[in-house]
């Protein structure tokens, strides 16, 4: 079951068109990261899935519910953060508590009690006063406590410090363990979504590049060096990267199987040593990003 669903989403400003043909299905309990380069659509695609974009052509469901449609019974199960979100600088951070808490029901004082201390915050300073990082965990924390069905994090990590970005992964951790919810994170800091997600998609100039789980991406992308190869060999259509200096070769294999994959670099190269590494997504997706091929990505998969 998708707790989020697009059909053919397209958004356009003007002649600009920011969205384009966007399929794209989040699965409920998962830790979804929406990844890409900064101006991607990451952002103008979540305004569409909260309401504050309407599509211009095309659909998007959050919770079986037409994202033009999302009421206050939505509404109260969706956690949002966003980098450029608007927080009432007059309160302090007791005072937005308290402000919340009234309009969710499944308002979790404990868990409020919890992330208060794990986040340091100041329960009596005004949030003008607050840094940006501690801004963050604020509204954070208002978004966590009652415990939403879905969590929708926008570009969560920009301008934050090593120090608070790691605060900020360690409260959503600790409440997503539990599998009570889903969360959706839009970012282009690919290390810092790594220790998060599950499951990822790639953006790329409005539109879908891939679609699956962190682990079976992960699983068959390999870089690969050979020592010794023959001149003769070609790169093949799963490779990218491709590179040769004297005896070595380097190249990145996306449709890594184990054995079968294995044995048919021996029947490019013959019997020479040949290495395999696996690979982050950063670094995934920067040799799909260097090579321009990331289209190739979504067709290994399809």
């Amino acid at each position: 079951m998708n707790i989020i669903e697009t059909q053919h989403l397209t958004r356009r400003f003007g002649r600009m068109e920011a969205v384009h043909d966007l399929n794209l299905a989040v699965p409920t309990g998962s830790v979804f990261a929406l990844l890409g380069p900064n101006g991607a659509g990451k952002s103008t695609t979540i305004k569409v899935l909260m309401n504050l974009l309407a599509p211009t052509t095309g659909t998007a469901r959050v919770m079986d519910v037409d994202s033009r449609q999302l009421g206050e019974r939505q509404l109260a199960q969706i956690g949002y953060v966003s980098e450029n979100q608007q927080l009432p600088l007059w309160m302090t951070v007791r005072q937005l508590l308290n402000y919340c808490r009234p309009f969710y029901p499944t308002w979790d004082r404990d868990l409020e009690s919890t992330l208060l201390a794990r986040f340091a915050l100041p329960e009596h300073q005004k949030l003008s006063r607050l840094s940006r990082g501690m801004l963050m965990k604020a509204a954070l924390l208002s978004s966590l406590a009652y415990r939403p069905k879905l969590l929708v994090l926008d570009e969560p990590f920009s301008g934050l410090d090593a120090v608070v970005r790691d605060e900020f992964i360690r409260g959503v951790l600790e409440v997503s363990e539990r599998g009570e919810w889903t969360v959706l994170v839009s970012s282009h800091d690919i290390e810092e979504v790594e220790r998060l997600c599950d499951h990822v998609a790639l953006i790329d100039g409005g539109r879908l590049r891939l679609s699956e789980p962190a682990e079976a991406l992960q699983a068959r992308f390999r870089r690969v060096e050979v020592t010794a190869a023959s001149a003769e060999v070609r790169p093949q259509p799963a490779w990218v990267e491709w590179e040769r200096a004297g005896a070595l070769t380097r190249f990145v294999e996306t449709r890594y199987a184990g054995g079968p994959t294995e044995a048919a670099w021996r029947g490019h190269f013959g019997e020479v040593r040949i290495v395999a590494h696996p690979m982050t997504l950063r670094e995934i997706f920067m040799a799909l990003a260097r090579s321009g091929t990331a289209s190739l990505a979504t067709e290994a998969t399809a």
